[in-house]
């Protein structure tokens, strides 16, 4: 009988921290087991400010989730973002020794090193390679390069760079939390995996993930991730601006953008007028909702702007990059009233809000398919690619009572991780023609995951 395959995400958000935990079903969808959610304490902008109430959030929602589940979690992977995010467009070239012998494995992997030892700025790491196209002796447009012949061989990566103090403490708080770090990946590309079809990356596309504290960005053409970026707002500042601007508490200020904020002012009566409850026995206040609206309106307007000015850089007004699928919105952010119609405005482009339902099972819960919850979906898909066991039925480890240290020494055994890295080896030989991408992102993964854990033991 086949192993079940369980595959756990862990969404640090700014607003909220989302453990999900699912399988793929026989049909191939992504079959969600169980999902927990804590109020994100120690995040701001995506970057770890608190250990301790990081910690208390996670554990928190990895023990509803598990509750939920009935799966005891021993690893996750995590997604990556915040400010101190940014990407640069790199090309190197091997010269191989024999033109007449075929392209392997190992030619890319010497490029992959080469790109490796790029020069960063101080405190800064290389999280993400990305390789687009390849060229050989010239040639140019090459997905796979493995099984052909030459003797220069070239690519263009998209190299996604961060802090790694920021990774780190996200690492910490994932270890000190009872569990393991089996993967990371870059918040946007998770999204992206959730809510874009490969026909929408095809003819080019811009993912706009709208979170509490920060907004990603990532673009895709012919199938390639051509430009990420993060910018620093995110919801957050629009219930801030409501707080400030309307004199209340950031609850009600919270409470007002969700139920009725709109980011179109003209949607709104002049004499359309909430009441808010009075602190402590006050006078209620009363606001119009026209005044709520143009709050709104402003600070989206600035958001919008300035994800507008990184497609601008990628440079979509070239017509051999043009983005025919337009935009796509998700994140939290994207359930805002209107702001389809007024990102249409702004940018003159196609818009569509991107559920993550397409790749979950018919009986999955409608709160899931929220574009709220894209992130820790794409996040579980990476998992399930990592094809480890991520979670355990709890009835399965009930005999030996084991705590926590039983979790530790499963992951950290060596001889477990070793068969589980020949077992992608294996599945990576038999993939299509993204096999070399895909080479190429595991590679990196494997080695900075294990960079973080080296960090961590020896921090100890």
């Amino acid at each position: 009988m086949e192993k079940e395959n369980i595959a756990v995400g862990l969404d640090i958000g700014t607003t909220k921290i989302v453990a999900m935990i699912g399988k793929k079903n026989e049909y191939g969808k992504l079959e969600i087991l169980g999902v927990g959610k804590s109020k994100s304490l120690g995040v701001a902008r995506g970057v770890v400010n608190n250990i301790t109430q990081t910690i208390q959030s996670i554990q928190q929602a990895i023990q509803e989730a598990e509750n939920n589940s009935g799966y005891k979690i021993k690893d996750v992977v995590v997604g990556i973002a915040g400010q101190h995010i940014r990407s640069i467009q790199h090309t190197d070239y091997i010269s191989r020794n024999n033109p007449e012998e075929v392209i392997g494995g190992n030619d890319i992997q010497l490029l992959i090193d080469q790109v490796n030892k790029l020069a960063m700025l101080p405190g800064e790491e290389i999280i993400h390679v990305l390789p687009q196209e390849f060229k050989i002796d010239g040639q140019s447009e090459i997905k796979e390069p493995i099984g052909m012949y030459g003797g220069r061989l070239e690519s263009s990566f998209h190299v996604v760079v961060g802090q790694a103090s920021s990774i780190r403490n996200v690492g910490r708080c994932i270890q000190s939390s009872g569990i393991e770090l089996s993967g990371l990946t870059l918040e946007p590309l998770a999204s992206a995996d959730a809510v874009l079809s490969q026909e929408e990356k095809e003819a080019g596309v811009a993912l706009i993930d709208i979170g509490g504290g920060t907004t990603d960005l990532a673009i895709f053409k012919d199938g390639i991730i051509r430009h990420t970026a993060v910018i620093p707002f995110g919801g957050n500042v629009i219930t801030d601006d409501i707080k400030e601007g309307c004199s209340i508490i950031e609850k009600q200020a919270e409470l007002l953008k969700v139920k009725f904020g709109s980011a179109w002012p003209g949607e709104n009566k002049d004499n359309e007028i909430v009441s808010i409850p009075g602190l402590r026995g006050r006078e209620p206040k009363e606001i119009s909702l026209k005044n709520l609206s143009k709050i709104i309106h402003a600070r989206v307007v600035e958001i919008v702007d300035q994800v507008f000015t990184e497609v601008k850089a990628y440079g979509h007004e070239d017509p051999r990059k043009k983005l025919i699928a337009g935009i796509v919105l998700t994140g939290g952010g994207a359930q805002l009233k209107h702001i389809k119609q007024l990102v249409e405005y702004i940018t003159g482009m196609d818009t569509r809000i991107g559920y993550p339902n397409e790749h979950l099972a018919g009986n999955s819960d409608e709160e899931i398919s929220s574009p709220l919850y894209a992130t820790a979906v794409g996040l579980v898909m990476k998992s399930i690619e990592n094809k480890t066991q991520s979670a355990v039925r709890m009835d399965a480890i009930e005999q030996p009572k084991a705590p926590p240290i039983y979790r530790q020494a499963v992951v950290q055994n060596p001889m477990v991780n070793e068969v589980l890295e020949e077992e992608e080896e294996d599945e990576n030989s038999n993939e299509k023609h993204n096999s070399t991408v895909n080479r190429i992102q595991r590679n990196f993964f494997d080695r900075y995951v294990d960079k973080i854990k080296d960090f961590l033991d020896n921090a100890e």
